[in-house]
């Protein structure tokens, strides 16, 4: 069971290795993007998740709903509103590559080689979670879909925040993704969802996910 005091310490702990993990493990630095300071608007946004609430955000090629991955009521909250099945599992999104270390550190170093060659970039791995992450989050699966966005504003919502956030297409379930701001508020302006500031990308596709065991390319 993830309580409150894990999800707070799990937070921490991402932002301490954010500072010493390039130090430990300099394979998966990513200094190369330096992450961009959150705006006062971006702080409210990450104080919102930080609280349980699910916030919509731009991402690389649509809008998403995020929230605290270790947030029970969240995660709940975040399914009903897109009316998604919790079998599927859900794509968690860091700033850096250090936030990920919680499932990562006893990764082999060719693992972490590959993820960092691709990140921060459109590509999603899935990678074992060894039951580090909620099964809300990682659905029926035995493995949990990453990524480290090159989105700015992603990559400064979760450092404000302190840690990966849960990602998904900001759209009611069989609707079409929202590709602007006024979409997903047209989507969710009375479910409570907080916004955060920004535009999407320009990528024209959600991003590629591949199976870093098997190689495969699943999207």
């Amino acid at each position: 069971m993830f309580s409150a005091s894990l999800a707070k310490y799990t937070r921490q702990t991402c932002a301490h290795l954010s500072d010493t993990v390039s130090f430990f493990l300099p394979v998966i630095a990513d200094s190369a993007k330096p992450v961009l300071s959150p705006s006062p608007q971006m702080n409210t946004a990450a104080n919102a998740l930080a609280a349980g609430q699910v916030v919509a955000y731009p991402t690389e090629a649509v809008w998403g709903l995020g929230c605290d991955p270790f947030n029970r009521h969240a995660i709940e909250a975040l399914l009903a509103l897109k009316s998604r099945s919790a079998h599927k599992g859900l794509i968690l999104v860091a700033a850096s590559i250090a936030q990920f270390d919680f499932l990562l550190w006893d990764a082999d170093k060719t693992l972490r080689q590959k993820l960092a060659a691709s990140w921060p970039g459109h590509t999603t791995w899935l990678v074992p979670h060894h039951q580090r992450v909620p099964g809300l989050v990682s659905g029926e699966h035995a493995s949990i879909a990453i990524r480290v966005s090159a989105h700015s504003g992603v990559r400064a919502l979760c450092h404000a925040f302190g840690g990966p956030i849960v990602s998904t297409s900001a759209n009611p379930q069989g609707m079409a993704p929202a590709r602007t701001a006024f979409m997903a508020r047209k989507y969710f302006r009375e479910s409570g969802v907080v916004f955060a500031p920004g535009v999407v990308g320009r990528q024209a596709k959600p991003s590629t996910i591949i199976d870093a065991q098997s190689g495969a390319v699943i999207r």
